[in-house]
């Protein structure tokens, strides 16, 4: 309740006080807020010590109102961020015209928000529609292998996946049923992946028995959800290439857009060699970030064959759909060999070399048999690779085999259908 205040004695008092009083002076002192500020003009002499107990009451409250502005300055903060939490988790941004436009080279499609409930749901949906059928599947190889052992092995682990999947399937259907807050939902939709992981895992150990009984290249690769974790590593890179031939089965339902079926990466350049279906935008090549788009209709949850094939010389492309020619193009990255010396994944896009995976561009489904070719193949041997021509070719850079793939996350490898339906 003290307030300081400043007497000013001499000239700046005027005449009335006389010309005797020497050189001008300032006398701090105290004065109570009910006081009588002539009387307190008069014990302007007070004692040092009077005057020394203002300073420092002066002081701490310096002190006390800093510590508010800073209190204050911090809960600023705090709401701030907050706020911009809540604005990205309800704005859905807008995508992009494409990969390859502009802010989109190394934090490649922005901070979207999480897949909505619905369609949490509709991947969990096929997901477990997938894993039915790959059960289907090992209950023919154990009727066909119907040893005790094997049928053993089977009744124990069929157990383990009933019971993972009724709690997959009663977290779903608390979802369905708006059980769960915006609070917890993060929290039960990470308890959901790891029991699908887990669920995978149990029907991977289970597939084993089929290894032996398989071709190295009877195989495809499972990405059941929309993850930035999920994913295969190719153990080989890639050599120097003026041309290329990059083929494989593919099979997808998501929406919107199937993500990413494989990306290649070098230093210094992370959209080197990327095929991407990302939002409502047609699938495109990406060839040192230089984009083509693709015409292929490819997301109708059934197996199609796709092949691009590339030259460096004026960037001349072609597109193949279940053996059939269906684009092509040219100046795409003219006279740019592809760089060696890189990171190859399938089902993420690479944001820097061999990882910055972002799960708006993970790819989910379902894809075998990729194959790289350093040459154009002809019109007649992609059609043997979508008919699984018993003549198909082997890519001579990269050949689809398990023992060249290291898998990572909760992708799977089961034994792959779309040939021995067609044949």
């Amino acid at each position: 309740r003290l307030l300081p205040l400043l007497l000013l004695l001499g000239p700046a008092l005027g005449p009335a006080l006389g010309q005797g009083l020497g050189q001008t002076r300032f006398i701090c002192t105290s004065v109570p807020l009910d006081g009588d500020v002539c009387a307190a003009s008069a014990l302007g002499t007070g004692s040092a010590e009077e005057l020394k107990g203002t300073v420092l009451q002066l002081r701490e409250t310096v002190l006390q109102q800093k510590e508010t502005i800073m209190n204050q300055k911090e809960t600023i903060r705090e709401l701030t961020a907050k706020l911009g939490r809540c604005e990205s988790q309800s704005v859905l941004e807008l995508p992009g015209e494409g990969k390859g436009r502009k802010g989109f080279s190394k934090n490649t499609m922005g901070d979207l928000s999480r897949p909505a409930a619905a369609e949490t749901l509709s991947q969990l949906g096929q997901t477990l529609q997938s894993l039915k059928t790959r059960l289907e599947n090992l209950e023919q190889f154990s009727r066909m292998n119907s040893s005790s052992q094997t049928n053993n092995l089977k009744d124990i682990l069929q157990n383990k996946i009933d019971d993972l999947e009724k709690q997959v399937l009663s977290r779903v259907n608390s979802l369905e049923e708006g059980k769960l807050s915006p609070r917890n939902e993060s929290e039960e939709r990470g308890k959901i992946e790891s029991t699908l992981t887990s669920l995978h895992q149990r029907i991977s150990d289970l597939e084993k028995g089929q290894k032996d009984n398989r071709p190295p290249d009877r195989f495809q690769l499972t990405f059941p959800l929309r993850t930035n974790y999920m994913y295969a590593k190719v153990k080989k890179s890639l050599p120097e290439m003026y041309a290329f031939s990059i083929c494989m089965w593919i099979k997808s339902s998501a929406s919107p857009g199937m993500g990413t079926p494989f990306s290649y990466a070098v230093p210094g350049q992370a959209n080197e060699l990327v095929l991407i279906e990302w939002g409502n935008n047609p699938m495109e090549i990406l060839i040192n970030d230089k984009v083509a788009k693709l015409p292929f209709v490819i997301n109708d949850g059934k197996w199609h064959h796709i092949c691009v094939t590339w030259t460096t010389r004026d960037g001349v492309w072609e597109a193949y759909q279940d053996g059939t020619q269906t684009g092509n193009g040219e100046n795409l990255a003219p006279y740019h060999p592809i760089k060696p010396q890189g990171v190859l994944v399938l089902g993420q896009e690479q944001d820097t070399l061999g990882g910055g995976f972002d799960a708006t561009q993970a790819f989910v489904g379902e894809l075998a048999h990729f194959n790289v070719w350093d040459r154009k193949l002809s019109p007649g041997e992609v059609y043997g690779l979508a008919t699984c021509s018993s003549k198909a070719l082997a890519g001579n850079v990269i050949a689809w085999a398990e023992a060249n793939i290291d898998i990572y996350g909760g992708a799977t490898k089961w034994t792959f259908e779309a040939c021995r339906q067609l044949n």
